[in-house]
């Protein structure tokens, strides 16, 4: 069975799906691997690394395409790129694994229905521990937290640490971070050893001790639990973020940086921090938005764009694994490695899928032409839906 690799066309996607420290285990496994020249250059793996390995290199994503049984991508959905165009040139029943973005209409999956290509979408991958070590999002967000904080303390004008001169002490950055995910986390943890004092708010109230235990303070509002299924948090309604909104506001305006992180899938990104909020704040303060691609935490908030508000600096962060490469990818390849071995296991007949897995079950979106996923009919107008 032979795995392809390609240069990614999501725009600003400088990640790749496999770098060759993995290589050898999937060689073992039995597999051939194929890739387009320069797939891993912007990552920091170049092709000699990968020849090294016994990697086949080809000059062009569409020889790649033409002789793979399993493509693997890290962006391979429609924002921003033109994956349709490319899925088009795959041959009949190829398979495709990566980030395929399922939550919305689009007319990549017309052309995985129209060729019979079967895609599975590692969003999808249920919390379950045995689906731990396959967890791109968890992989990608705890990189995401960490430079959330890297970002945010280039933009601001004051230092995070406190530090005593013969000047004068230089008093502490006072940090909060809305939203206690993965991310959320990794950016408590970072903004603490870059000598921030921390303050973390999440409408699970469940997450108080994971953020009491990296030294931060919770932020305790007057308002019930938003605690969903998998460990996110659910949508609530309109009522609920204006009272969420109203409690934050005094919290909000006592900081010198805010990081948001609040996301739920599939939905549009809760609205945290208002226009007005952000006016509250001192002028120089920061707010880095890792909400930006699903439409913000920060009603100001502009992908890819810093929005300078009376003194008050938003950051639309835009791809952050991305800025990480390197290390983003070797993550990512690990858990693709992972996921492959638990989809495809090898018997004397060859290698037989694992279709009544659950984890592969929960990330299956087109097989045989058709959309398989039990809630893909109200997330795709696909060509069968």
């Amino acid at each position: 069975m032979v795995i392809g690799l390609m240069k990614e066309i999501h725009s600003i996607e400088q990640r790749v799906a496999l770098i060759p420290q993995h290589v050898d285990a999937l060689l073992k496994k039995g597999f051939s691997i194929i890739m387009e020249t320069g797939a891993g250059v912007a990552a920091g793996y170049p092709d000699a690394f990968y020849a090294q390995k016994g990697v086949k290199i080809f000059a062009s994503a569409k020889e790649v395409l033409a002789q793979a049984n399993i493509m693997l991508t890290v962006r391979g959905g429609a924002n921003r790129s033109h994956s349709d165009a490319l899925w088009q040139q795959s041959p009949e029943k190829q398979m495709i694994i990566g980030l395929l973005e399922p939550y919305q209409s689009s007319p990549v999956f017309d052309v995985m229905q129209e060729r019979h290509l079967t895609s599975f979408a590692l969003e999808l991958l249920p919390r379950t521990t045995r689906a731990q070590s396959m967890d791109v999002l968890s992989s990608m967000a705890n990189l995401a937290g960490y430079k959330a904080v890297l970002i945010a303390a280039n933009h601001a004008p004051k230092m995070l640490p406190m530090m005593m001169t013969a000047a004068g002490t230089i008093v502490p950055a006072k940090v909060l971070i809305l939203g206690v995910g993965v991310a959320g986390l990794q950016a408590i943890a970072t903004a603490k050893r870059l000598g921030a004092v921390v303050s973390a708010y999440d409408v699970r109230k469940e997450v108080k001790e994971q953020v009491e235990s990296l030294g931060a303070k919770f932020v305790e509002l007057p308002i019930e639990s938003a605690a969903g299924e998998g460990g996110y948090a659910k949508a609530m309604d309109a009522d609920y973020y204006a009272r969420q909104q109203a409690l934050l506001n005094n919290v909000i305006k006592e900081m010198d940086v805010v990081i948001t992180t609040a996301n739920i899938p599939g939905k549009k990104a809760p609205i945290l921090v208002t226009k007005a909020m952000v006016e509250a704040m001192a002028s120089g303060s920061v707010i880095v938005d890792l909400a930006a691609e699903r439409g913000g935490n920060c009603e100001l908030t502009m992908l890819g764009k810093v929005v300078l508000h009376q003194g008050v600096q938003i950051v639309g962060v835009d791809n952050v694994p991305s800025q990480l490469a390197y290390n983003a990818s070797a993550l990512y390849s690990r858990n693709i490695v992972n996921f492959l071995e638990n989809f495809l296991k090898k018997t004397e007949q060859g290698f037989v899928p694992q279709w009544e897995d659950d984890i592969v079950k929960a990330t299956l979106i087109t097989h045989q032409g058709q959309l398989v996923h039990p809630q893909a009919k109200t997330w795709i107008k696909g060509v069968n839906a």
